[in-house]
């Protein structure tokens, strides 16, 4: 583990290098706050030790700057004082206090503290992080589901008015899926759905933005195109599910059939909103299917 030490003094530093010196640590001594904030920044290091009497860390408001910075993730923050939080009621924000005089033992009894809760964070942290994704993705195709989606391309849609670009959304729709899914059952309709996934990922940009909408549909946000490129993109998809073959067993290979509308905006403004834009692409879907299906359907916004 790295450990910041923003000490002034060469004696202190010296005994804290010797009780914390071996392979476990590697310790990272810095003169001022500027430099140990820069260093915490870059992710050099997420425990620091600091001298609250001789550094710069009080009057640079040290603590309170690594803690108004939520990019930098959690950092233990260790000071060493001779003073009391009822004597110096600036000591606020810390992690833990050591008083001085400490003996070597107090402090690698600390910085196994920190250790312990430090990994116990990182664990939650991950763990947070798998539920947030377990709630904005499909598990079944890995694209992002409904509300994942709208809030994605609504910056997607941002992104694109404040640019001056263009952009298109594509609805797709699986045209025989449920009499797949009656005829062969669930697990083959499941795969049905992960080749259209697949393909559609194939013949996509590896920045669009991407949802499963509902059951069988699709959905796809891609800024900076206009009309006949959305078409051309949703032409390829509907070519890549065509030619793909998906075996059954005792029967012939399944026909997969879908069909693709194209909602496209020119000029966006602050009052375009992407539920309509959804909406229109969703419609054009429907147009294609009455035309004959296995197309696509272009229309403008």
């Amino acid at each position: 583990m790295n450990i910041l030490v923003l000490e002034r003094d060469l004696k202190e530093l010296a005994f804290i290098q010797q009780v914390l010196s071996g392979k476990k640590y590697e310790i990272l001594p810095v003169l001022t706050s500027d430099q140990a904030l820069q260093a915490i920044q870059a992710g050099v290091a997420r425990c620091i030790i600091a001298n609250w009497d001789t550094s710069d860390a009080q009057p640079t408001q040290l603590i309170q700057r690594i803690r108004a910075s939520t990019a930098l993730g959690p950092v233990y923050v260790l000071l060493i004082t001779s003073r009391t939080l009822e004597e110096d009621p600036t000591l606020t924000g810390m992690d833990d206090l050591l008083h001085r005089p400490f003996k070597s033992a107090d402090l690698k009894n600390r910085i196994l503290i920190a250790e312990r809760i430090m990994s116990l964070t990182n664990k939650l942290t991950e763990a947070r992080t798998q539920l947030e994704n377990h709630a904005a993705f499909d598990p079944l195709t890995e694209f992002m589901n409904r509300t994942a989606f709208v809030r994605q391309s609504t910056g997607e849609l941002e992104r694109s008015r404040r640019a001056s670009m263009p952009l298109s959304m594509i609805a797709l729709d699986i045209e025989n899926f449920s009499l797949i899914n009656e005829k062969f059952g669930i697990k083959i309709g499941d795969d049905v759905l992960r080749v259209v996934a697949k393909s559609i990922r194939d013949k996509s940009r590896p920045y669009d933005c991407i949802g499963r909408w509902d059951g069988d549909e699709f959905v796809l946000a891609l800024p900076g195109v206009i009309g006949a490129d959305g078409e051309k993109v949703a032409g390829r998809i509907i070519a890549g599910v065509r030619g793909t073959r998906i075996e059954v067993p005792n029967e012939p290979p399944l026909n997969v059939k879908i069909s693709a509308g194209v909602a496209s905006i020119m000029r966006i403004t602050t009052t375009t909103e992407i539920e309509p834009i959804i909406e229109q692409a969703r419609q054009a879907v429907r147009r294609a299917k009455e035309a004959g299906g296995n197309q696509v359907f272009l229309s403008f916004i």
